[in-house]
């Protein structure tokens, strides 16, 4: 292998890296919605998927697609967390038959959960799965629940 190559070689291999640890950050962060996002997220087709941000403190919406497997996970834990702190309202929406409100909310890739504060704002999203203290961390502060079940 030439000098040339094996440069060429070290630099693919150091953007590789730091791509795969760019991408493993972002997974699953929370992204806080900006004040244009939170003004311009579509209402009506969120009525349509049947969410309804004023009956609980947060409500979080998850597109899921059948053969997700970090959307099983996820589902699971937000249910859990829904039966143990009444101001959490959980909604699972199949991305598959939902096509129009995927594209009209910039889904684009499952699971990705949208945080929504009782007054229908955005509060942020997710995409992948959520690390599962930090979405009981978040569940937390939105709905004022503290217990003794230790997350």
């Amino acid at each position: 292998m030439s000098v040339t190559g094996a440069v060429v070689l070290a630099v693919a291999l150091a953007v590789t890296v730091a791509a795969v640890r760019w991408a493993r950050t972002r997974n699953g962060a929370l992204r806080g919605a900006d004040g244009e996002e939170a003004d311009t997220i579509p209402t009506a087709v969120l009525e349509e998927l049947g969410v309804r941000p004023a009956d609980a403190e947060l409500t979080v919406v998850q597109f899921s697609t059948a053969f997700c497997g970090p959307c099983r996970a996820t589902r699971a834990r937000l249910q859990q967390l829904q039966a143990t702190r009444p101001g959490l309202a959980y909604v699972d929406v199949d991305a598959e038959s939902h096509l129009d409100a995927v594209r009209a909310l910039d889904v684009r890739r499952t699971p990705t959960l949208l945080y929504l504060r009782r007054d229908g704002s955005l509060l942020g999203r997710s995409s992948g799965a959520p690390r599962a203290e930090e979405l009981t961390a978040l569940v937390d502060a939105h709905t004022g629940a503290r217990d003794g079940w230790g997350g």
